[in-house]
């Protein structure tokens, strides 16, 4: 029975959400409505009363209407492979990698001057300080440097959200999600192009507040990994990373140890 009804231009998906929104949203049975002896299906009841105010906005009459480009969410848990498969996913298919996590340490890395989270909070510069009564005999440190380092950056509340999410993994209000995620779905080059979203939406909230903003990916892709995979994977990194930082405390302590001796002298 539904093989022989004769669809619209968009088959089961909804026209207004295509015209409007350029995604692919299916529309519902019972938000159908019929224009020139074709079925048109629809993703809400006011965009069927949108489309019969005017039809022949949304309809296809020189050419075919021009399907959205691929969007993909990449899921997957710390270690997956996510960015490895985007990367070469994004290279082959010729749209965007967006690496959610690294793109929101970008909006605030002209501010905070380092990436912060907890695989960066593992350097600790005070650490590795030079006390202030050595610092006269210290030839590395400047008096500029010391006090750019002691300037405290004020950053904006949405810039606050964004480094607490990347410190304490605290979920992103949606005023601050407005300003990031719509734009890959509506602005230009990825409007055309397509993209592949890697490591979002990662809660529940936030895969509600794609569908709530209509923005739909083509597909999502969850990436299961046995652990000890992940062990072999993030172990040797890790590992070199805890030894060039004991390479820079022994450092340290010895240049400490010279300019303590120099005091003296």
């Amino acid at each position: 029975k539904q093989k022989k009804r004769h669809m619209g231009d968009t088959k089961h998906f909804c026209p207004v959400s295509l015209k409007e929104d350029f995604v692919l949203y299916p529309g519902l049975q019972e938000y159908a409505a019929k224009y020139k002896e074709k079925i048109y299906y629809f993703s809400t009841s006011e965009y069927r009363d949108k489309f019969l105010k005017n039809p022949e906005e949304y309809v296809a009459h020189n050419e075919p209407l021009k399907a959205p480009p691929l969007r993909v969410c990449l899921l997957g848990i710390h270690g997956a492979g996510k960015s490895t498969c985007a990367r070469q996913i994004a290279d082959k298919l010729g749209i965007f990698h967006i690496q959610f996590e690294e793109y929101l340490q970008e909006l605030i890395l002209p501010k905070t001057k380092k990436k912060v989270g907890p695989s960066f909070d593992e350097d600790r510069e005070d650490d590795n300080k030079i006390p202030e009564e050595l610092e006269d005999f210290s030839q590395t440190m400047t008096k500029t440097e010391t006090e750019k380092s002691k300037q405290e950056v004020e950053l904006t509340d949405e810039e606050e959200a964004i480094k607490a999410n990347l410190m304490d993994n605290t979920e992103l209000p949606p005023e601050v999600l407005d300003k990031i995620v719509p734009d890959w779905w509506k602005k230009e080059p990825f409007r055309s192009t397509g993209f592949i979203l890697d490591g979002f939406p990662r809660t529940s909230d936030e895969a509600r507040y794609l569908s709530e903003r209509g923005l739909c990916p083509d597909v999502a892709v969850y990436i299961q990994v046995e652990e000890r995979d992940i062990l072999d994977r993030l172990f040797p990194p890790r590992l070199k990373k805890w030894k060039d930082r004991q390479r820079k405390k022994k450092e340290y302590k010895k240049k400490l140890k010279n300019l303590k001796a120099k005091k003296r002298v």
